[in-house]
């Protein structure tokens, strides 16, 4: 009997682990909520407006996210830079601008740190103390994981200034917390992977078309031709470890169906009845810290509770489509204003005339419930005194997006309850950027995640029992005969 694996979740990780398995031989059955893929990296249309539900980039270095876009066909669709380089924008300055050079690690950012102009040369001096002990630093040394980052820099010389103008231009948007709230180990590979490993290491990447075009149409396309079978609008209730081994999903009332670029969402009429349950021989959860603990509760995964320990931390994006363009630069980064990062998503949006830039705002605690007429007033302001042409144009659009849990929180402590994609119940594993890859939770921890899950598995169903049943949908519960 040919094995069958259930995945919950049609985000990265659950398409990285639909593809491992289907190569490997496994039937799968992947169980997505929503009408489509990509889970928090794709995108949704606004007034024929394509907008990506978050502002997603790549390095370099994300070997396994390059993979897989390589896999899917679209490695076409992205760029990415032929050098690291970043203009930081100030209200209080001029420009600045953080550019490697082609020296080898550590020295390819030696000249940009030196001249930044945003630190004093006080600042500047000490910055090179602070590197090395990052590049020292073991992110799996277990004392590391309760130190929070502000006071471990601080004790490294590195004041105030230092820490809001330089390591947080990386460590807010890579974990998505407050600089100086972040877990040590984990701004440490940042540090470490990106900015002291290979020189080329942190060229930025970026997407040339909408998101859903790389994470969900693409990925859809690929698993319907190698025959795995993706069921859309399946909300899971439960994990049930059925006697002699294998599982039970059973799915929440509610329609399943299948979905393409070309037909949208269509409710699946072939079995005459709403499925409510799926019989499978093991199962991925692909899906967020919560639901994963609460799904685990189901089968019996005594580990579970402690997930939801993990938390959440949100981001916001601020969408202003102006009536002319205001900058040229492709993406810059903020400092000294409520402007984090901004990007030029005009011509991956579709819009024809003018400009449209989205505002990233990582680590958006303070910002998540503020009404959008708040978040209007305080962020045209700020964009006006960063990109002067603005005071002068019109605004088309103005509207914000949020992502009140976006990642785990990766704080101090986090690392101890990130579990690996193994669990104590052979057949069920897990998937997610949440779970311990050795990354934070980005799309290349993501992809990393499904990879490990789908190997764990392909090792565990070898040696799994033979259910005495049929896998699949379950008779009994869908009406069928």
């Amino acid at each position: 009997m040919a094995r069958r694996v259930a995945i919950i979740g049609g985000g990265l990780a659950g398409i990285t682990s639909a593809i491992a398995l289907r190569d490997a031989g496994v039937e799968v059955t992947l169980l997505e909520s929503r009408p489509w893929l990509g889970g928090a990296a794709s995108s949704f249309t606004r007034d024929e407006i394509v907008i990506d539900t978050g502002q997603h980039v790549f390095l370099r270095c994300c070997s396994y996210y390059q993979e897989l876009l390589a896999r899917l066909g679209v490695t076409g669709s992205v760029t990415i830079q032929d050098r690291f380089d970043v203009t930081v924008l100030s209200p209080e300055a001029g420009p600045a601008r953080l550019r490697r050079s082609s020296l080898p690690s550590p020295l390819h950012l030696s000249r940009a740190l030196l001249s930044y102009p945003l630190l004093s040369l006080a600042e500047r001096a000490k910055v090179g103390r602070a590197a090395l002990a990052f590049r020292l630093a073991d992110p799996r040394s277990p004392g590391l994981d309760n130190h929070r980052l502000g006071a471990w820099l601080a004790r490294r010389g590195q004041d105030e200034g230092a820490r809001r103008r330089l390591w947080d231009l990386f460590i807010v948007s890579a974990l998505n917390i407050d600089g100086d709230e972040a877990s040590v180990p984990l701004a440490a590979t940042v540090i470490k992977t990106a900015l002291l490993g290979r020189n080329d290491a942190a060229d930025i990447g970026i997407a040339t078309v909408p998101l859903g075009q790389l994470h969900s149409a693409a990925p859809a396309d690929l698993l319907a031709r190698i025959g795995a079978d993706v069921r859309y609008g399946a909300r899971v209730a439960s994990v049930g470890r059925l006697e002699g081994g294998g599982f039970r999903v059973v799915l929440t009332e509610g329609r399943t169906g299948s979905y393409s670029a070309a037909e949208g969402f269509a409710v699946d009429e072939a079995s005459g009845a709403e499925a409510s349950s799926i019989i499978t021989d093991a199962v991925i959860m692909a899906v967020p810290s919560g639901q994963a603990a609460r799904l685990g509760a189901t089968a019996g995964l005594s580990e579970a509770a402690a997930w939801d320990r993990l938390g959440s931390s949100p981001i916001v994006n601020v969408h202003v489509i102006y009536d002319r363009p205001v900058t040229s630069l492709p993406f810059v980064a903020a400092v000294d204003s409520p402007v984090q990062w901004v990007f030029d998503k005009t011509m991956q949006a579709g819009v024809r005339a003018g400009q449209y830039l989205a505002v990233s705002l990582s680590a958006a605690d303070r910002y998540v419930d503020m009404p959008t007429a708040a978040l209007r007033e305080l962020f045209l302001p700020a964009l006006e005194q960063l990109f002067p042409a603005a005071a002068d144009a019109g605004i088309i659009d103005f509207f914000v997006t949020r992502e009140r849990r976006a990642t785990f929180r990766q704080e101090p402590g986090s690392g101890s309850l990130r579990p690996g994609a193994a669990t104590s119940v052979p057949g069920l594993a897990l998937a997610g950027s949440w779970t311990d890859t050795g990354w934070p939770d980005t799309m290349e921890g993501a992809v990393r995640s499904g990879q490990n899950a789908a190997q764990v598995l392909i090792r565990e169903l070898s040696s799994l029992p033979s259910p005495s049943r049929t896998a699949g949908l379950d008779p009994a519960r869908t009406g069928a005969s």
